[in-house]
């Protein structure tokens, strides 16, 4: 088979990553470290549960737990939003989608408890999963939260867009950036070119080639929770890792 040309940077418009097929490739020394997070991620639809809040555990039932967990690794670029310092000792990976229901619920309730009650103790990572095949505005909308980060305020547009309440649709995206006071015509033509196409699909494709398939997943010093998880389950796994 002839090598797969690379495709030329910017130059033609980005597809959104249900409409193309996918461009990574799993090779053999990749499958352990695969198969790993996927039984990881197994472990945390089993132990924590999926979309199903549950009362809080003991600490010591989740200590116990937690050991038993195998611990994944997940790149942090220099591009990736975070929020936090880099020597927190808690790390929290998010891969999510803005038109997710159950994202939301984790950034409109958890998150802000999360940063109240651990501020600088936990450094956040924002990924971009948008699942276009359910979520149709979950691809552009990740294209404005790239260009609101490209002006220094990913985490006050993600709130935005979060919220809901202008929607997800283009008018709504300029309309969060006016809030903002960003420079509209430089945030619209990043939109409108898709400037970050590439980007989002890197974090689209890296959660796939990990086994990840719902949003939103999370990794806490790389123990992986799945689902709309109530607060207590962060703050306890927290509460322990921060114990050892």
């Amino acid at each position: 088979m002839p090598p797969v040309k690379k495709p030329a940077k910017r130059k033609k418009k980005a597809t959104p990553p249900e409409e193309e097929s996918i461009q990574f490739r799993i090779k053999r020394h990749h499958l352990n470290a695969i198969l790993g997070l996927a039984i990881g991620l197994l472990l945390g639809y089993l132990i924590w549960g999926y979309e199903q809040p549950q009362a809080a555990a003991p600490a010591s039932d989740v200590a116990a737990q937690i050991e038993n967990l195998p611990r994944h690794e997940v790149t942090i670029n220099s591009d990736d939003p975070v929020l936090g310092p880099e020597d927190a000792p808690i790390t929290i990976v998010e891969f999510a989608d803005f038109e997710c229901p159950y994202c939301q619920r984790y950034a409109l309730e958890t998150h802000p408890r999360l940063l109240a009650d651990f501020g600088d103790q936990v450094r956040f990572v924002f990924k971009d999963f948008p699942i276009s095949s359910i979520h149709p505005n979950a691809y552009p909308a990740a294209l404005a939260g790239q260009c609101a980060l490209e002006q220094g305020v990913f985490w006050e547009y993600h709130d935005l867009l979060f919220s809901g309440r202008l929607g997800l649709e283009r008018d709504a995206f300029l309309g969060y950036a006016t809030e903002l006071g960003l420079e509209l015509g430089e945030f619209t033509v990043c939109l409108d070119e898709e400037r970050y196409g590439d980007a989002v699909r890197a974090d689209y494709n890296e959660a796939a080639g990990l086994g990840i398939s719902s949003t939103p997943t999370f990794l806490i010093n790389g123990i992986a929770v799945v689902g709309a998880q109530p607060y207590s389950v962060f703050a306890q796994i927290i509460e322990v890792e921060l114990s050892q």
